[in-house]
């Protein structure tokens, strides 16, 4: 009690030596439509060397145009491509550089930001807050269209009015604001099931069009391998990644609060090397009333590199065509040894190249990526970034002959703590949470409804995303998983533990300690647990319901364990006549505990 009036009276002592900045006195006025852009960097630009801003929004709409806007070069993972995206120039609406102790406050308005546009960036930012306001497209990235009829050879669907195309020699094309798509991904959403399924939209552009409407367009061509049904709605973007919703770079102490992401285009939220990330009543979703159902064209809050604290709470997710949370590290694999100390590394997934992966200072875990077996660290004397896809680290001590060309490198120092709670996860094509750290994660308190894949996935790999690294201390307890995986199956596990070692090593586990405790499973189909090479597994004292959403098949194995052990499963609570078949491979009947 005592430290929560200190904290209040810190709290009163900032508030009266804040200063605010009304952004309205450097010409920046809701509800003109006109452009802000200009009078609110002057405003940032103010916030500057003070010891404690607020930058204020009165309420009411302001738009943000890509003309005026502060144009960055930032290599951001999970992106796109040198070959997709070449030039990794990105517009932003509200630029933070080497700002601190500033609050960003919406009071309830609204930002809506035309054509391709970051909506803000933190870089080197400290003790920021951003809250009180929503985040919208005049056009966003995401096209729509609801079934109206579906036959074998003909479509006919009603446009979203926020979704602009045209008819061009008998083709519809989807363009916005100075952009236009070209190479379309899709996904089918069932409104009244809550499902999001894999399409297609390759019989759409071999077919012929035709507006029968303003807003109504008739297809005809081959439809007849087309899944989609009336009154379901065919979601359609560029599966280019060039642009992310907001991002957080190399800044620590930020928080976001009461914040309504309606619609973004690329990763959705993306923090890159940053430290203590406290995000609470974050709403990725469509805005209420608008029609729409996607509100991110890829994951909703994406983590890569972070340390200290990340906490998720009271937040909600619905309408992805990626994972809501995803939070990892980057194996870049060894592909010179150029001298005792000295070691040519590169990035080796496409969508995630040039950063400083490494900084001096920074310990690092050596693997192999093949087992994923850590058998040495080290700490960086130095770190250079020599091309887009090459560093070269210089180690303070030698490393041992085991070392070789091939291994992968970890950053072990830039790993986080990560605390999901009280949060719902729905509408999404993948999975609920990917979490892959070392440091202590708690999930609790969250439902994930009808994710379309495993509502949780722990993997870590050095062989295809290379997205580190191993879970040491994870707890999942006290949540509700309601129908999840339809989109998994056969292996439609709720929970999938997959690290992605080729190669088991006995003796060694790539995951250890994960809990998995009181908590609700409502299931249509057998699977619920899949772990692969961890060591202190335990599935306890959680309740299994029977739901009648999907056919499911009884032969299927409850529970799936390969290379495991210290397995306890006990004390869980199944509906009658629930299959609780336990298939293991490469263990022994020492490594399971099993009790009723």
């Amino acid at each position: 009690m005592k430290n929560y009036f200190l904290y209040l009276m810190l709290c009163c002592t900032i508030s009266l030596k804040a200063q605010t900045i009304d952004v309205t006195r450097y010409g920046a006025l809701p509800n003109s439509f006109a452009d802000a852009t200009e009078s609110v960097k002057k405003a940032i630009e103010a916030s500057k060397g003070q010891d404690q801003t607020v930058l204020n929004f009165p309420k009411g709409r302001y738009d943000f145009w890509p003309d005026n806007a502060t144009e960055t070069q930032y290599y951001i993972t999970n992106s796109s491509s040198e070959t997709e995206f070449p030039v990794k120039k990105q517009r932003v609406g509200l630029y933070l550089k080497g700002l601190k102790n500033l609050t960003i406050e919406g009071n309830g308005s609204k930002f809506i930001f035309h054509g391709k546009m970051v909506t803000w960036v933190l870089d080197d930012c400290a003790q920021i807050s951003i809250q009180n306001l929503s985040i919208n497209y005049e056009r966003p990235g995401m096209s729509e269209m609801s079934l109206k009829e579906v036959s074998d050879h003909h479509v006919v669907a009603d446009i979203h009015p926020d979704s602009k195309f045209a008819i061009s020699d008998g083709h519809l094309e989807w363009y916005g604001e100075k952009w236009i798509a070209k190479n379309h991904h899709a996904v089918l959403v069932r409104p009244e099931k809550g499902m999001l399924l894999y399409s297609d939209w390759d019989p759409f552009s071999k077919s012929k069009a035709e507006k029968i409407a303003p807003l109504e367009v008739k297809f005809s061509g081959d439809f007849s391998k087309f899944k989609g049904k009336v009154g379901e709605v065919l979601t359609i973007r560029d599966r280019y990644r060039d642009y992310v919703g907001a991002f957080i770079n190399r800044s620590k102490n930020i928080r976001l609060n009461n914040l309504r992401m309606n619609s973004m285009h690329g990763l959705g939220i993306v923090s890159q090397f940053s430290e203590n990330l406290d995000y609470d009543s974050v709403f990725v979703e469509p805005e209420k009333g608008s029609g729409r159902v996607i509100a991110s064209s890829a994951d909703g809050m994406h983590f890569s590199g972070c340390k200290g604290q990340i906490t998720i709470n009271n937040c909600r997710f619905n309408g992805l065509h990626d994972d809501p949370v995803n939070v990892h590290g980057t194996h870049l694999k060894i592909t010179e040894i150029a001298s005792p100390t000295t070691l040519k590394l590169k990035f080796m997934h496409h969508q995630t190249y040039g950063f400083e992966a490494f900084i001096a200072g920074d310990s690092v875990a050596y693997l192999n990526t093949a087992s994923l077996r850590i058998f040495e660290q080290g700490i960086v004397k130095s770190a250079k970034l020599i091309s887009e896809r090459e560093m070269l680290l210089e180690m303070q001590k030698p490393f041992s002959k085991a070392l070789k060309v091939g291994d992968a490198l970890e950053n072990v120092t830039w790993t986080p703590s990560v605390t999901i709670k009280n949060s719902r996860f729905e509408g999404t094509i993948s999975r609920g949470n990917l979490i892959t750290t070392r440091r202590k994660v708690v999930i609790e308190n969250n439902v994930y409804y009808r994710t379309g894949m495993h509502a949780i996935l722990i993997e870590n790999d050095a062989l295809g995303w290379y997205e580190s690294g191993p879970v040491m201390d994870l707890s999942i307890r006290n949540n509700q998983f309601i129908e999840c995986g339809f989109n998994s199956s056969p292996e439609n596990y709720v929970i999938s533990i997959n690290p992605q070692n080729q190669e088991m090593i006995p003796g060694y586990y790539v995951h250890k300690n994960i809990n998995i405790t009181h908590n609700t499973f409502k299931v249509y189909d057998a699977p619920l647990l899949t772990a692969r090479s961890t060591r202190g597994l335990v599935f306890a004292n959680n309740k299994i319901e029977k739901s009648d959403f999907l056919p499911g098949d009884k032969t299927k194995p409850a529970f799936n364990f390969t290379g495991c052990t210290r397995v306890k499963v006990t004390g869980n609570h199944f509906y009658k006549d629930a299959p609780m078949q336990i298939k293991t491979s490469g263990m022994n009947g020492s490594d399971i505990n099993q009790q009723k």
